[in-house]
């Protein structure tokens, strides 16, 4: 067999594995899902409220302000529209969704749902407060989701008086066309929650992968360590388009400059702030936050075409001191090492915590959330391909100079041993 059909097969069958539950009794009952809330008519609210209307269940969405709430659903019926005239369903199909839609600025009117989703902005203390009014309004029964896409399920369904209802459904942004639902059980999650998120999953169209409760959860807590890397890398005089082409060429579409590019550099960033980032606070002074604003790691032509930053470059020689004009110290596949390599060690974490059922699960999370290029099959599968002693020596090098980097126990073991990423057992996913 060649190692690309076996990727095939492996993505195939980790594919499949990612839907079985096996700490779930085997007469688990669903809960009825015939009506849903979504709480925020923003982006991701808009976008994840479209999965259920598009498959013809009724879902009202709530907002504070009557402008939020026109602006959110004139989105989604914009997006519905585009699809009609792309050929994707009858234009008459436009209507028909857009007639399960009910607005509203009343978190009562949520009191029919039998699953209320929470899509307002990442703060926990906001977060807590939206459950604590839902606790008052939601039927007995109803399912309390919220969207973290990084918070604690556990501490926000704390805030209710009903901790076993409560669930994180991480959509992925835009949610209407993202295949990826993290589902995040907390320690309180009751079995049949889990389930029927699970089995509503696959209702939607979604690809579903349940997680454990730790920060970022697999997806996020996994892109850190890129993030993290890359931003140090910058200091060491690789420049932002050096990185970016080097994961561009080892299979992502965007590398991680090109990512907060298009995200907005401004997110978790105020006017003046001082963060562990301080380019892109000065980026930011300078009004560079992104594509949205034209400028940011690069600059853009009006197609939005990245194009490398004189400016740039000059911040990141008078915050880090380094020549950028010697060229980069690293080849790509130093660069790939530095950024890829930790990602492989922290889903070792991962399993080691009990915040992931199996290693497929992970390479699942990846392949449909972040863009993992797909003839790579996965972190996991990419690590047996490399080897645990070859990822081991880049991890013991950037350890070195970074404790938050020690190897995992587990990739000791593995490179004493020869064993595999994608053989790990743990014992699944753990709660309680």
């Amino acid at each position: 067999m060649t190692t690309e059909q076996a990727t095939a097969d492996y993505i195939a069958r980790t594919g499949k594995e990612a839907w079985e539950v096996p700490s779930l009794p085997d007469d688990v009952k669903l809960r009825p899902i015939n009506k849903v809330g979504v709480i925020g008519a923003g982006t991701m609210g808009g976008g994840i409220s479209m999965n259920f209307a598009s498959v013809g269940i009724p879902v009202t969405i709530v907002e504070t302000q009557q402008a939020a709430l026109d602006r959110g659903l004139g989105v989604v019926r914009t997006n519905y529209q585009r699809s009609a005239d792309r050929g994707r369903f009858p234009q008459d199909e436009v209507e028909a969704r857009m007639d399960r839609f009910t607005g509203t600025l009343d978190m009562a009117d949520l009191a029919d749902c039998d699953l209320i989703i929470e899509a307002v902005f990442e703060d926990m203390d906001l977060k807590k407060k939206v459950f604590a009014q839902l606790d008052k309004v939601a039927k007995p029964g109803a399912i309390l989701a919220s969207n973290t896409s990084y918070l604690n399920i556990d501490e926000i369904g704390a805030a209710t008086s009903r901790p076993a209802d409560v669930i994180g459904l991480h959509f992925f942004s835009p949610a209407n066309v993202m295949k990826l639902l993290e589902i995040v059980r907390s320690d309180s999650t009751a079995d049949d929650v889990v389930a029927t998120c699970m089995d509503l999953a696959k209702r939607i169209n979604k690809i579903a992968a349940l997680v454990g409760v730790c920060p970022g959860f697999v997806g996020n807590r996994m892109l850190r360590q890129r993030q993290v890397q890359a931003t140090g890398l910058v200091f060491r005089g690789v420049m932002p388009w050096d990185v970016d082409a080097a994961l561009n060429h080892f299979g992502f579409r965007m590398g991680p400059f090109q990512m907060s590019d298009l995200a907005g550099l401004d997110i978790g960033w105020k006017k003046g702030a001082t963060t562990d980032n301080p380019i892109r606070d000065a980026l930011c002074e300078l009004d560079r936050r992104g594509q949205k604003t034209g400028a940011g790691y690069y600059d853009y032509d009006e197609n939005r075409k990245p194009v490398p930053s004189e400016v740039t470059e000059r911040i990141i020689g008078e915050v880090t001191g380094v020549d950028t004009k010697a060229g980069s110290p690293m080849t790509a596949q130093e660069i790939i090492e530095a950024c890829i390599y930790p990602m492989i060690n922290e889903g070792v974490k991962i399993l080691e915590d009990g915040k992931a059922q199996r290693p497929g699960d992970i390479d699942v999370v990846w392949l449909n959330g972040y863009g993992w290029p797909a003839d790579k099959g996965g972190p996991m599968w990419y690590g047996d391909q490399v080897g645990a002693k070859e990822i081991l020596r880049v991890m013991e090098q950037i350890a070195a100079k970074d404790d938050r980097y020690t190897p995992a126990e587990t990739l000791r073991e593995l490179a004493a041993n020869g064993g595999k990423f994608t053989e790990i057992d743990k014992g699944g996913l753990r709660v309680g």
